[in-house]
């Protein structure tokens, strides 16, 4: 991932990076970090990129001709996410954070004296960002915080891929209270259950101290885990129609934009996904307009079973859904763990000839199979066996629960629905178009 960031103090940046976590991310360029001097751009034979502000007023304003042009010289005029810091913007969170490391590149711009000049601001910048309700003599320092945070989003930045998912604001609960050896200091020793070897007992104990300790120190963040706890037993009621929601709440993954009583829409960032029950076609294309303009896809459940699909935030289209298919945790038969990754299905799959192809794959963030066929055409049963088996043993290595969905109902699926041990929904769904 590539960091610009835009400023007067490039060297403040520099050093601020080039240590700990992403010093060490830099030196394996995983990511990169770019400190680009507004004063370079400036036309003024003493660089200076700063003027008096029309109206009258204190301080001076970063003139908007060197921002420009900075810009500019990184972007080539394409589009890259834009992030001015500044105290008028929208705090800076967690879920931000996961957003912004799904971008391939980013640029901070820091401001100093009194801003910057309005225009150049809404030609290039696309998020207005604060850190916090204070005010700072400059955007670098929060420029380091942004960074810090993504970056250790980013694959491979943490040693223990593990970290990010359980540390503070994961799931909306604060991290619990962690020990580390002598067992007893100042009178005070390791709780007993974290030196029983005990797996379970200790994720208990773990997450009782985290609500604890959430609801002591953050009551906002614990009434939200309530509302989720609510929620996920509410959808336990019908668990096979619903797996898939109360697998995304339970591990942090979907945001819930509304739920009233059997109408429930949430919705997972991570893979532009929205999750919609609702009790009759009516509320449920009422519920459509209360979705993210960058959903790409909705799955629906319940009594209002189909997939809707989604072009350029405009639902368009309903596909009929037969059966539902979700596996338990436990690894695929071991015959089926060597075989070629999901990777290279998907990228190969459009080559399969006659009865072989198969019109898309995909896996989802969240934990989700889905998988389609063209209407008509008859898959190969080692074929679907290879694609599911292996996509569902990597799913399962990484703790998520698969969970399937497709079109035709023949034998063929039926065959691979037994040999690899998935379990059936309850009911067919329908469709309401």
């Amino acid at each position: 991932m590539r960091f610009h960031v835009m400023t007067l103090f490039p060297e403040m940046i520099v050093q601020g990076v080039s240590t700990s976590i992403t010093g060490r991310a830099i030196e394996q360029n995983l990511i990169s970090v770019n400190a680009v001097n507004i004063r370079d751009f400036s036309k003024d034979k003493h660089h200076k990129v700063d003027d008096y502000t029309y109206g009258g007023g204190a301080g001076m304003l970063l003139q908007a001709q060197p921002v420009y042009d900075a810009w500019e010289s990184i972007t080539g005029g394409k589009q890259v996410r834009c992030v001015y810091l500044t105290p008028q913007g929208r705090t800076f969170s967690q879920s931000m954070a996961k957003e912004l490391a799904k971008e391939e590149e980013v640029i901070f711009l820091c401001g100093h004296y009194e801003g910057i000049d309005e225009r150049v601001l809404d030609e290039i910048v696309t998020d207005r960002v604060s850190i916090g309700d204070y005010v700072l003599t400059g955007g670098e320092l929060p420029a380091m915080v942004m960074i810090d945070a993504i970056s250790r989003l980013v694959p491979g930045v943490l040693n223990n891929e593990d970290s990010a998912q359980t540390e503070s604001f994961h799931n909306d609960l604060l991290e619990y209270p962690q020990y580390s050896r002598p067992e007893e200091w100042h009178g005070k020793s390791v709780p007993e259950v974290l030196l029983s070897g005990n797996h379970k007992n200790i994720c208990a104990w773990r997450l009782d101290e985290s609500k604890k300790r959430t609801e002591a120190i953050r009551p906002d963040l614990y009434e939200k885990y309530l509302q989720k706890e609510k929620l996920i037993k509410q959808l336990s009621k019908s668990k096979r129609n619903h797996i898939h929601m109360m697998e995304s709440l339970a591990r942090g993954l979907a945001s819930v934009i509304y739920a009233k009583g059997k109408n429930i829409l949430l919705y997972n960032d991570d893979c532009k996904v929205g999750y919609l029950t609702a009790e009759n076609e009516e509320i449920a294309k009422e519920l459509l307009g209360y979705l993210p303009g960058e959903a790409e896809q909705l799955y629906t459940c319940g009594e209002v079973g189909e997939q809707v699909v989604c072009e350029k935030g405009k639902f368009k289209s309903y596909q009929k859904l037969c059966l539902c298919l979700y596996t338990q945790k436990l690894s695929l038969p071991v015959r089926y763990k060597d075989i070629r990754s999901i990777e290279d299905m998907t990228d190969s799959f459009g080559a399969f000839e006659g009865k072989h192809m198969i019109a898309q794959v995909a896996v989802q963030a969240d934990g989700g199979i889905c998988l389609t066929y063209e209407k008509g055409v008859e898959a190969d049963v080692e074929v679907l066996k290879s694609l599911l088996a292996s996509a569902s043993n990597r799913l399962v290595r990484n703790g998520y629960t698969p969970y399937l969905y497709y079109l035709p109902e023949d034998s063929t699926i039926e065959t691979v629905q037994k040999e690899l041990g998935f379990y059936v929904a309850d009911k067919k769904v329908t469709c309401f178009s």
